[in-house]
């Protein structure tokens, strides 16, 4: 299956703050969930059944790239610090 990928305008938001370097292992992850987006671990939603996370180390920090699949689309959602520990997610998922 041939999958689209979109993102939400606070991801874009999230993406403009970083450097070149963060911005390069974000693509590739991106990439990888292109190629088969059900790899990575799959979070407990209230509102959607298939949102998944991919665990990256960005200058240092415990970071989460959430994004959900409907269809034949994936949407990028956020980028969460892993010490939160997803208290915001609910309220990124709205934005959807």
């Amino acid at each position: 299956m041939r999958y689209k990928i979109r993102a939400t305008d606070f991801f874009f938001s999230q993406i403009r703050k970083l450097d070149k370097r963060s911005k390069k292992i974000i693509k590739n992850k991106i990439e990888l969930i292109k190629i088969n987006p059900y790899r990575y671990k799959r979070i407990h939603s209230k509102k959607f059944s298939k949102i998944f996370r991919v665990r990256l180390n960005l200058k240092g920090k415990e970071i989460r790239l959430v994004y959900a699949i409907i269809k034949n689309l994936i949407i990028l959602i956020c980028l969460l610090e892993r010490r939160r520990e997803y208290k915001d997610l609910e309220k990124y998922l709205k934005k959807i």
